[in-house]
This record gives C-alpha cells, sequence and structure tokens, in this order.
C-alpha cells in the first residue's frame, strides 16, 4: 500500500528536523514493532494501573479540551472526531455548557415572563349558578 502523500510530506519534514531517524514510531531511536506492546509497557513504567488504554488518553484529552474552553470545532479537529460527537459526548465539560439557563434561571423576570397582574381576573372554569 503506498504512502499517501500527505503523510510522506510530514515524514520528510520529521526526518529532517530529527524528530524521527528510520521508523515511523520510535522510542529512543529504535524502531517500536508493536504499538501495543509499546503502549502496555509505558502503562507500567508510568505506574498507571490496568485499564489504562489508548482511548483513556483520548478521553481525558477531549475532557480536558473542554474544560478549558477549547473552540469545539477546532478540538473535534485535533482528535479527529466530529463536533456533534465531541458535543454530545464531551459538551456538557464545556465552560459553556449550560451557561444561558443558569443566565436565565438567575435573572430577574421580564415583563413578559411576570406574573399576570393582580387587577386583571383570571379566568377560571367555574360556573357561578344563582
Amino acid at each position: 500500500m503506498p504512502i499517501p502523500p500527505r503523510l510522506l510530506a510530514h515524514l520528510r519534514r520529521w526526518k529532517e528536523r530529527k524528530i524521527i531517524a528510520r521508523h515511523f514510531v520510535e522510542f529512543n531511536g529504535e524502531g517500536v514493532s508493536s504499538v501495543k506492546t509499546a503502549f502496555k509497557h509505558a502503562v507500567t513504567l508510568a505506574k498507571l494501573g490496568p485499564g489504562v488504554s489508548p482511548h483513556t488518553l483520548r478521553h481525558t484529552a477531549a475532557t480536558w479540551l473542554m474544560q478549558n474552553g477549547t473552540d469545539p470545532w477546532q478540538a473535534a479537529g485535533y482528535l479527529g472526531m466530529s463536533v456533534e460527537t465531541l458535543l454530545r459526548v464531551y459538551g456538557h465539560h464545556h465552560p459553556d455548557h449550560l451557561k444561558d439557563a443558569v443566565a436565565k434561571m438567575t435573572a430577574k423576570p421580564t415583563a413578559s415572563a411576570s406574573p399576570q397582574k393582580r387587577t386583571e381576573k383570571k379566568k377560571t372554569n367555574v360556573v357561578k349558578i344563582q
């Protein structure tokens, strides 16, 4: 399978800047033959405990991006997911989540939202019999 031109451009730039030497995925200049095994080893070295997966890091990144008020379009692009998915799953972490509802709950009632004037008679479905 050929390398996509866009990826190839990145690989060439990384090689020029000595970010990578010979392998697409490296650690200490050596090629990583299994990302899965390497990740497990990194989790063990970091003492993160069982159950930590690459998805855990992705979930954490999405949560932190939302908590820090990142523009959803930029966060979704960074994470490689749609804005709709980001907002549905992580939107409640954004500081603007429910901002309008909170503002409306704590605001003074407006004229259109105020209770009926006391001088007006309320309509009822009670019939007065004489």
